[in-house]
Parts: C-alpha cells; sequence; structure tokens
C-alpha cells in the first residue's frame, strides 16, 4: 500500500485543480491522456516537473482535434511557444477552457485567440478569410468568402474600424448564445 509511486505531488494535484475546472481524477485522466500520446516521451512521475512537450503531430491527432478544422490554431494558441507542441500545463489548459466548467467569457477569449491568425489582438477581414474558409472547408467561393466577411464586419464592428476587438467579439457572442455551445 505504501510503495505506490506517485505522478504528482500533493501540492502538484492542488495547483492544478485550483488552475483548472477539473477534480484530482479528471486532471489524473488527462494526465494519462497526454501520456499515452507520447509514452516514450512523457514520464510517468510528474514531480520533479520534467521539461517535456509532447509533438503537434500528436496533439492534433487525438479524437478531440483531428476532424476541428481549427486543430493546428487552437493548439498554437494554447502551446506556450505557438508552435503547437504542448507540455502538460499546455494540455490542462486547453481541456480546461474547453471544458463545460469554463465561462463563457474564458471561451470566447480563446474562441478570439484562435481566430486571430495573424496574431495582432484584432481580427481583421484576412483572419475572417480565414475562419471562414476553415469552417466551410474551402467549399465556397472568393466572392462568398468576401461577402461573409464583409457582412460579419458590417454587423460586429462596433467602432467601424474595420476589424473586430476582443469586445466586438464577445458582444458579438452575446448576440449569438449558440456560438459557444
Amino acid at each position: 500500500m505504501g510503495n505506490k509511486q506517485a505522478v504528482f505531488t500533493h501540492e502538484q494535484l492542488e495547483a492544478y485543480q485550483d488552475c483548472t475546472f477539473f477534480t484530482r481524477k479528471e486532471i489524473m485522466r488527462l494526465f494519462y491522456r497526454y501520456q499515452d500520446l507520447a509514452p516514450q516521451l512523457v514520464p510517468l512521475d510528474y514531480t520533479s516537473c520534467p521539461d517535456v512537450k509532447v509533438p503537434y503531430e500528436l496533439i492534433g491527432s487525438m479524437p478531440e482535434l483531428k476532424d476541428n478544422p481549427f486543430r493546428q490554431r487552437i493548439a498554437q494558441v494554447f502551446s506556450e511557444d505557438g508552435d503547437g507542441h504542448m507540455t502538460l500545463d499546455n494540455f490542462l489548459d486547453m481541456f480546461s477552457v474547453m471544458s463545460e466548467m469554463a465561462p463563457r467569457d474564458l471561451k470566447a477569449y480563446y474562441a478570439f485567440k484562435i481566430y486571430d491568425f495573424n496574431n495582432d489582438d484584432y481580427i481583421c477581414a484576412w483572419d475572417l478569410e480565414q475562419t471562414v474558409t476553415k469552417l466551410t472547408r474551402g467549399e465556397l467561393s472568393a466572392e462568398e468568402v468576401s461577402l461573409i466577411c464583409e457582412k460579419v464586419l458590417d454587423e460586429a464592428d462596433g467602432d467601424h474600424d474595420g476589424r473586430l476587438s476582443l469586445e466586438d467579439f464577445q458582444n458579438m457572442i452575446l448576440r449569438a448564445p449558440d456560438f459557444l455551445r
């Protein structure tokens, strides 16, 4: 009974609980999912805080992401270096934000970051084009994509500067409650 190897220290588990919307049991389940992605890379003992990153190729192949047209952007946004390779902390953050327990404003913040393809803290026409193209899997003509982007900007650009700020985006989300479901 007393010789079971601990994956985390008590303090590490408490910190993960404080920083996520997960219970200890859920954190352990997610850790094992992370470890299963790259068992040769991810140790079963995290008490010494190993510096490990699972490559994007493995993250992007997970069932939750593999069919998502934004999988690469999601991984980039949640990875600390923006390269899509994830530490355990990044992995837990991603799942925490995507959980049902995460508040709507946090989900909107990360959705904004995912749609901000050029990382300039605004969603411009180019970002919208990328978003619409991914959402429709490239099945619309350039004219149709352009029209949709124009309509979104007309409707949501509160200060009429030709781009959406986080505030504009959040206001748009409030008017479309199904967006984050």
